[in-house]
């Protein structure tokens, strides 16, 4: 959960066009991509063209993250609206299809963990090292962190599986 808090409310999106093989010469598919750019195993939720957060890189590393080993969290992204005050996160981990964690947390009170302060505006970078402890428990991990302005505008919207 520490993880996620620390990293969600960085991000920015990506859409891809491909060519399948299934299809003539002529047609194309559209995939939509929406892969956070970097060394990470962060989908955004949905189509983020729209999100206040634009993200430029997240790298991992390790990517992807292991247990008992400190995982170094480099992110940078943009906030294109001013982020205030009462700003919320809604944060569910599951071990497989198991709820460990289902709930909402002070956005701003989460980004005192990188060393930010609300309000969030403009271009940010930062650094942060977590350690992970080797206790957990292994098995396949889904992670999804929805984060929204305190009049329900959204950040960003963030998701991964990650396996122990």
């Amino acid at each position: 959960m520490k993880l996620f808090l620390t990293f969600a409310p960085l991000i920015l999106p990506t859409l891809a066009t491909s060519k399948s093989f299934l299809f003539a010469a002529d047609q194309k598919a559209i995939v939509d991509s929406f892969t956070v750019p970097g060394e990470n195993p962060l989908d955004f939720c949905s189509d983020p063209i729209k999100d206040i957060l634009t993200i430029d890189n997240v790298d991992l590393d390790p990517n992807p993250p292991e247990k008992g080993k400190n995982l170094l969290i480099k992110a940078r992204g943009n906030f294109t609206a001013k982020v205030e005050q009462d700003a919320y996160i809604n944060l569910s981990v599951k071990y497989g299809l198991i709820t460990l964690v289902n709930t909402k947390a002070d956005l701003c009170e989460q980004m005192k963990e990188v060393d930010e302060e609300c309000p969030l505006e403009g271009a940010k970078a930062f650094t942060k090292k977590v350690s992970l402890p080797k206790e957990i428990p292994k098995g396949t991990y889904h992670v999804l962190a929805d984060a929204y302005t305190k009049n329900d505008e959204r950040i960003t919207c963030l998701e991964a599986t990650v396996h122990f």
